[in-house]
């Protein structure tokens, strides 16, 4: 246990949380939807700009393993304010790349903090309700990122179109020194585990259950990114609809990923195991209507909010990783949003590659499902090698 002292306005604290959930969000998401225009601006076709995106899931691959094991000592409040900080600068500095080069190394500065940030963040929200409550508690802190898919994405998509792409990440900058502010105000003095090191961190990485359950979403997320990724770019070449349209479009998926998030987590605190099957085959299924939705405003806009509603799997996962990693509870947190962003590395890599071999933009649709269903197979694995684990032990005398 820390010396973490209980905060007097728990609901604060998740507040402050989120508002930080709210800033990665937004730019985790808007650089998506804003990849045709600044494409444009940077002199560089419509794959090539998805690598952009790719460099900022990179950024969260490597940091989130590398700054949870180094500061595994530091208290979780010093931590949240060191990482917003860093994310503030980074961004800002996206927003005044001047060339795609510039632009890579920038999104990369600005995915390190991401993953550690959840992970902190997660452990804080839970430790704050009842073990039953946990996945709950995780979802409402979670929701910041949920909620600026709804209002912040498209909010940058309209900034990036009527004054400018880069106005879409300077007000990313913006939002992460708000956390910064209400982080330092709001989260608990705490001390951190005397027990804690960066070794015991490193315990996790000797578990099996821990590598599956990263997989699971690492590949299973990856198919709602390969769609998300070029939907505006689907709208537009192929919906045939107004770009002033697509924030409207952004916005249903946040609807739907909010919903998803927030009641798919009463399920999994009392099954969750089923939840996390039944959400993923409803991934698959949503994503494979996708290439037949596309034709249609009305129902791409369906089809796009079935993708959020799948979207829920978030929480369930950073639930089941709790329960699987043992004492090396902050690196499995951080972990599981660098398994996050190998998917938003992978979904549009995949999607790219499909689209330049001239299958069309609906055709992530397709890529998505086959992900989504990989994913469930890797999850059911681990079940099964659990289930093995847990009937070869011998029974208690």
């Amino acid at each position: 246990m820390t010396g973490t002292s209980k905060p007097a306005a728990p609901a604060l604290v998740t507040l402050a949380l989120a508002m930080g959930a709210f800033a990665i969000g937004t730019t985790e998401f808007a650089a998506m939807s804003l990849l045709p225009f600044f494409s444009v601006g940077l002199g560089i076709d419509t794959p090539t700009a998805g690598h952009v995106i790719s460099a900022y899931a990179l950024g969260v691959v490597v940091g989130a393993p590398f700054i949870a094991v180094l500061g595994a000592r530091l208290p979780r409040r010093t931590l949240l304010i060191g990482l917003m900080t860093l994310f503030a600068l980074a961004n800002g500095l996206s927003a005044l790349a001047p060339t795609y080069g510039w632009m890579l190394v920038f999104r990369f500065l600005s995915g390190l903090p991401h993953g550690a940030y959840f992970g902190v963040a997660a452990l804080v929200a839970a430790s704050m309700v009842p073990t039953e409550q946990r996945t709950q508690a995780i979802a409402r802190m979670f929701s910041g990122l949920t909620v600026a898919t709804i209002v912040g994405v498209p909010v940058a998509n309209w900034m990036g179109q009527a004054i400018g792409w880069r106005w879409g990440f300077g007000i990313v900058a913006v939002l992460a020194l708000a956390t910064v502010t209400m982080v330092a105000l709001l989260a608990p003095r705490d001390r951190p585990d005397a027990n804690a090191s960066p070794l015991r961190e490193l315990g996790a990485l000797r578990k099996s259950q821990v590598w599956l359950t990263l997989l699971t979403g690492a590949i299973g997320f990856g198919g709602m990114f390969a769609v998300y990724t070029y939907v505006a770019s689907t709208m537009i070449e192929v919906t045939h609809v107004s770009k002033a349209l697509v924030p409207a479009v952004l916005m249903i998926f946040g609807v739907g990923l909010t919903i998803g998030t927030l009641v798919t987590a009463r399920f999994a605190d009392r099954a969750l195991f089923p939840t996390v099957i039944g959400l993923m085959l409803w991934s698959a299924v949503a994503l494979a209507l996708f290439p037949l939705a596309a034709q249609n405003i009305w129902t791409l806009g369906l089809d796009i909010f079935m993708i959020g509603l799948g979207g829920g799997l978030g929480s369930v996962l950073q639930t089941r990783l709790m329960d699987v990693a043992g004492d090396a509870q902050t690196l499995a947190a951080a972990l599981h949003h660098s398994a996050f962003n190998v998917a938003n590395a992978l979904g549009p890599w995949l999607g790219g590659l499909s689209i330049a071999a001239g299958n069309g933009l609906v055709s992530t649709g397709w890529i998505g499902s086959a992900l989504a269903l990989a994913g469930l197979s890797v999850f059911l694995l681990s079940l099964a090698l659990e289930a093995r684990v847990t009937r070869a032990r011998p029974l208690p005398c």
